[in-house]
């Protein structure tokens, strides 16, 4: 065990330098989002679980947005190891044109029927009626994400994850100041509550887009060729689905996934205690998991790119065995981080904090217990289906690991011990991370056979 972590001169500092911007984007993402929920949380409980109950159709937006990336991820990190830059404008032409569609899609939806949209997600009314502002402003936010998503996942992919973690920290830290701002009324401003969250929201993101437009004018690293960009063709477009579309399929029902565990815990008897425990432990579980996808976001640049500079199957194989080996060493120390951090920080400080008392505490330290106990395993399996597996063209196979085991372990008893069995809240909790005991060894079955390598990419005379 652990072999093939013994690499060449440079390996770990270049792997370094890669998953290091990811992880402080990823942190100062989920401290500021943690900011958000604690500010929501000031205004109250009830208050608190209708925005976590309204950002479960966000959620299904966020993922997707990550899925095109991802598929993104695969095509270009591939031809950037063989040095197309017309071939990554193509392909990020053609994930720019689909995000937009999406998003655009989902943000009329949310315009015109908010409150429909919270009503498949709890039967509070109360919840539906505090979160329904909410979606319809804070989606329409998202359209202006898409389209920087699409350009910073570019840059991360040609080996530059520096200039996603400056942008996006400026504007989360644009969106806490403009959330304390507009949710209490300061500075003259009107104090809007939960509506003000999701203004301060949508005024980041425009704000993020204009960094972005600006920096990608300027830039001559990877520079923008507009007919390329705009005009992808339909060879790479035919190209892009074959290889995104498992992946955004993926996240797509992956986070439906999500967001059906959550209305399963939205349409309990202690809905509300659930849920407010939820929304703690969510930002909990975001900040376990940043080094985790730091290393997985590493791992499919690094990867792809071998791939793209046509490596041997076996050294790709051994390459891929010591990410999934590092990977499963920072899950390790996740885990002893979280088990420490239980009884001395966040039941007697943190949980407080965001009034969490009596069965809202109760769960939340349930779900904090569970999540140390599966972090080790989650950890590969972020690597190895978001990294690995994409990155080397074997999309379909890693939907179908991820699905597969979501879908068929974790929804399943999730529904089963919360609505049909009336279980205690820990064997429901139990459930909703019940999917690592089944990814993991698949995981490995699929990574031994070698059959996830692929060169994906095209020579230029083919596009």
């Amino acid at each position: 065990m652990f072999r093939h972590l013994r690499r060449g001169a440079g390996f770990y500092q270049n792997l370094f330098k890669l998953a290091f911007p990811l992880i402080l984007q990823n942190l100062i993402t989920t401290s500021l989002g943690f900011v958000d929920t604690f500010m929501v949380g000031l205004l109250g409980s009830s208050e608190l679980s209708a925005v976590t109950a309204a950002n479960t159709p966000i959620f299904l937006v966020q993922v997707i947005i990550f899925g095109l990336l991802s598929g993104q991820s695969v095509l270009v990190s591939q031809y950037w190891g063989k040095g197309d830059q017309g071939a990554i404008n193509r392909c990020s032409g053609v994930a720019l044109y689909f995000g937009l569609s999406i998003t655009a899609l989902v943000a009329l939806t949310l315009l015109l029927f908010p409150r429909g949209v919270m009503s498949l997600v709890t039967d509070n009314a109360l919840l539906v009626e505090l979160g329904a502002p909410y979606v319809r402003i804070v989606g329409v936010s998202y359209v202006f994400n898409a389209a920087s998503s699409v350009y910073i996942g570019m840059q991360r992919s040609t080996e530059n994850p520096l200039m996603g973690m400056v942008v996006f920290a400026i504007s989360m830290l644009l969106n806490t100041f403009l959330n304390y701002v507009f949710i209490f009324g300061k500075l003259g401003a009107p104090a809007l509550g939960v509506t003000g969250a999701a203004l301060a929201t949508l005024l980041s993101r425009i704000a993020e887009f204009a960094i972005v437009a600006v920096y990608a004018l300027r830039d001559r690293r990877v520079p923008l060729q507009p007919k390329l960009l705009l005009r992808p063709g339909t060879v790479i477009a035919r190209d892009f689905f074959k290889y995104a579309s498992p992946v955004l399929l993926n996240e797509s029902l992956w986070g439906l996934g999500v967001s059906v565990l959550t209305a399963i815990m939205g349409h309990m008897a202690i809905s509300a205690e659930i849920l407010a425990a939820h929304a703690i432990m969510g930002n909990i579980e975001k900040f376990s998991t940043v080094a985790c996808f730091g290393v997985a976001g590493a791992t499919s640049v690094i990867v792809g790119k071998r791939i793209g500079e046509d490596a041997s199957k076996e050294e790709v194989y051994s390459l891929g065995c010591c990410l999934l080996e590092v990977s499963l060493l920072v899950g390790l120390a996740v885990a002893v981080c979280l088990a420490a951090l239980l009884p001395t920080v966040f039941i007697p400080h943190v949980f407080p904090l965001f009034h969490l008392e009596g069965l809202s505490q109760e769960i939340a330290a349930v779900m904090c217990a569970i999540l140390a106990l599966m972090m080790p395993a989650k950890a590969f399996d972020i690597t190895n289906i978001t990294g690995l597996l994409r990155a080397g063209g074997d999309a379909r196979m890693a939907s179908v690991i991820d699905l597969g085991c979501q879908w068929g372990i974790a929804v399943s008893l999730s529904f089963l011990t919360a609505l049909v069995l009336n279980a205690p809240v820990a064997v429901v909790c139990f459930a909703i991370q019940s999917e690592n005991f089944c990814k993991m060894p698949w995981g490995i079955v699929r990574l031994r056979s070698r059959k996830w390598i692929n060169s994906v990419t095209r020579g230029g005379t083919d596009l």
